[in-house]
């Protein structure tokens, strides 16, 4: 059956994207451009993102755009000071205009300490924390690395959601030996404390990572691809039955509640990022760029001390590339890919880059569903959604 075409086409929006490089320690699941610093200047790295920032506020990026959300991200962000995060949105303000609806969020640890800061992220200007949880059982916040204890998870979720409107936090399953019974009651545990939005990630070993070395050694052995299916059945089950339905692929939102800097990427919209390690895909009157900042946090220091900027790679992408990009993300969505934002993002038909002939046989299997207006995923095609691009990009 085909999906309805009504409805208001979702704004792509602009989002402004921080990165924060520093952690207290090193998780053994994260492949992220993270590090572990005994001490911090936060005075000379305020004073990099505002040089970063205005030197491409000087060249016209964002020109004529309205900033929709601004997410800080790490690493560990709530380890900055507050006054950091003040000062660059600040900065921000004065380079260019923001939605009155912008959503600005800051990812936090529950560690006390970080959580004590919570109501002065909040008077910097910080209206969404996004918290890493993980687990509410000491054991496997102990398998997983976490520095933080159940309670201390608790108590942190309690503090964001009087500081803040709104909060999301974070759970990882599929972990080894992990029972439906468990992730069920651990489930029901997370629907009481949750706000208005969760993620629920599978977990997953990235290379270079301390459970991939794990997995090498024969200490560690992932659960089955199988069993990982089956959890991730039972949490849409349990979601949706909760009022909290996927809208991506691993994020679970009340109506209204969806993290709208993470649809930025998803609905193909133009981004900046700030930061170690940042990338980028600016819109601008010559095409898509693709920008990489420079990983190593003193790297990019020093770069934006001699240069203005922390960049090391700077490509065009053609309007073929962003179209498969704006597939694959897109299609992570409940709500698919809309045709006339795929053709603001490329310049190009979704009907034509996407023939009925090729969409055919993956509608008749039940996992694709489109009409004039948008392609979307059903719940089945998500759950395959590498095959499924697979065939769709063929």
């Amino acid at each position: 059956m085909p999906v309805s075409a009504e409805g208001t086409i979702p704004r792509r929006g602009f989002g402004l994207y921080v990165h924060w490089p520093f952690c207290v320690s090193k998780c053994p699941y994260c492949d992220f451009n993270s590090h572990v610093r005994e001490r911090v200047d936060a005075v000379r790295w305020q004073a990099a993102y505002l040089t970063e920032m205005a030197q491409y506020a000087a060249a016209g990026v964002g020109r004529g755009e309205t900033i929709t959300s601004v997410f800080f991200g790490g690493g560990t962000p709530s380890l900055m000071p507050p006054e950091t995060a003040a000062a660059i949105l600040e900065a921000a303000r004065g380079h260019w205009a923001f939605a009155e609806d912008v959503e600005i969020t800051l990812e936090a640890n529950p560690n006390s300490a970080e959580a004590g800061k919570f109501a002065a992220f909040a008077a910097a200007g910080i209206n969404r924390l996004s918290i890493g949880v993980q687990s509410f059982d000491e054991a496997v916040l102990k398998f997983l690395g976490r520095a933080h204890d159940s309670g201390e998870a608790r108590r942190a979720i309690e503090a964001a959601a009087k500081a803040v409107p709104r909060y999301s936090f974070d759970l990882i399953y599929a972990r080894p030996e992990q029972t439906a019974e468990s992730w069920r009651a651990e489930l029901g545990d997370a629907l009481i404390l949750a706000g208005d939005h969760l993620s629920l990630y599978t977990l997953t070993i990235e290379p270079n990572t301390g459970f991939a070395g794990a997995v090498a050694r024969g200490v560690l052995q992932p659960m089955p691809s199988d069993d990982q299916a089956a959890l991730y059945d039972l949490t849409q089950e349990i979601l949706e039955q909760a009022g909290m339905p996927a809208y991506e692929i691993s994020n679970h939102a009340r109506p209204g509640g969806e993290s709208r800097h993470n649809l930025v990427y998803w609905r193909s919209g133009s981004y900046l990022g700030l930061g170690p390690g940042a990338h980028m895909r600016l819109q601008q009157p010559g095409g898509w760029r693709a920008v990489q900042n420079r990983r190593k946090p003193e790297a990019w220091l020093e770069q934006v001390d001699s240069e203005g900027h922390g960049r090391e790679s700077e490509t065009p992408v053609d309007a073929v590339a962003r179209a498969e990009e704006a597939l694959m993300m897109g299609l992570r969505l409940r709500e698919g890919v809309y045709a006339q934002n795929f053709h603001a993002a490329t310049g190009l038909d979704l009907e034509s880059f996407v023939p009925a002939a090729r969409s055919a046989p993956l509608e008749a299997a039940g996992l694709l569903q489109r009409s004039p207006a948008r392609i979307v995923a059903t719940t089945e095609g998500r759950a395959v959604l590498d095959g499924l691009l697979a065939r769709l990009l063929a």
